[in-house]
């Protein structure tokens, strides 16, 4: 094992590019593996420039069998475990798929933690998804909250963390899963299937409808990535936990959102309505209490604050591009 070098899975992602211009901050050398399905090159590049042979980029995918030796040879002291499969609808169309990413790709990456004697792996699990639909009287979702996703995306994601536990059990291994809530910031994909904030974002600073699916009042827990990377970084040092979650224990719904932003933009683009989609909850928020008591962690970033961060870095890119 070496120490100050670190693995970051999916690290060309929003989340996973954001931690690991932490990680080379804070003096690691980072070694990052994506395909780059959906994490972009770009992402990267300022990291490259600055850091130069502190990062290495590796394109491959989570579910190879090459990554559980690439992790080995590596030898990191802790690895970030971020790749997945995240779209809920896809999981619902191709359950399969879904599983050979989040299910084989993270026993993959346990394995090479194990083989390259990994202090500790940190997995990016799913708040969203892990808890169902309980009673509203029992939001924001606790940790103690029996776990019950109606998806296979929230299954897939569950059963991920139920083999670092194992690898916890059988080897010693340090393991952590955090449960993020709907995580938004700069450098989140606006295209596709997205999170709703960076859709939002890209089609009203072009001045393009904007769609919300269902009656709009289902409601997210929506956290700034510069506070979900400080809690993974917390977490490096921190004691195991088998799940904690990472939110801002607030519901917001679609609608409020929408209002938010489009104000903030200044404009009033069109608005559609389309039914609600299958395999999405109505409510969610997270109860970090454990991660305040344990990872010395809470989410600083008010919404306004977070969506006004966003919206500027979005309108750079813009520009950029026109």
């Amino acid at each position: 094992m070496k120490e100050r070098v670190a693995v970051v899975t999916g690290g060309a992602g929003f989340i996973g590019s954001t931690l690991v211009d932490r990680l080379l901050s804070d003096g690691y050398s980072v070694t990052v593996i994506d395909d780059f399905s959906s994490g972009q090159m770009e992402n990267l590049e300022n990291a490259k420039t600055v850091f130069g042979r502190d990062l290495n980029i590796e394109e491959i995918d989570v579910s190879s069998s090459s990554v559980s030796h690439l992790i080995a040879d590596v030898a990191p002291e802790i690895v970030f475990h971020l790749a997945a499969q995240a779209d809920v609808r896809r999981s619902v169309e191709d359950p399969i798929f879904d599983a050979e990413v989040n299910v084989l790709g993270t026993l993959r990456v346990l394995e090479g933690a194990r083989l390259g004697d990994s202090r500790k792996v940190i997995m990016a699990a799913s708040g969203g998804t892990l808890y169902g639909e309980p009673e509203p009287s029992q939001l924001p979702f606790s940790e103690t909250l029996p776990a019950n996703p109606l998806s296979p995306y929230g299954a897939s994601k569950l059963a991920g963390g139920h083999y670092l536990s194992v690898y916890k059990h059988l080897y010693g291994m340090q393991t952590t899963a955090l449960a993020l809530a709907n995580v938004y910031g700069p450098r989140q994909d606006p295209h596709g299937e997205a999170g709703v904030v960076a859709i939002f974002a890209g089609r009203l600073l072009r001045g393009e409808s904007c769609t919300i699916f269902g009656t709009g009042e289902q409601t997210r827990d929506f956290v700034y990535v510069d506070d979900v990377v400080d809690a993974f970084i917390s977490a490096a040092s921190a004691a195991d936990l088998q799940i904690c979650n990472i939110g801002t224990g607030l519901e917001t719904t679609v609608n409020e959102l929408y209002q938010t932003m489009a104000r903030t933009v200044g404009g009033t683009p069109e608005l559609l309505r389309e039914p609600a989609r299958l395999g999405e909850l109505d409510r969610s928020a997270l109860d970090t209490s454990l991660a305040n008591q344990f990872l010395g962690w809470h989410a600083t970033t008010t919404l306004i604050e977070g969506i006004d961060k966003t919206l500027k870095w979005f309108a750079t890119v813009e520009r950029r591009e026109s």
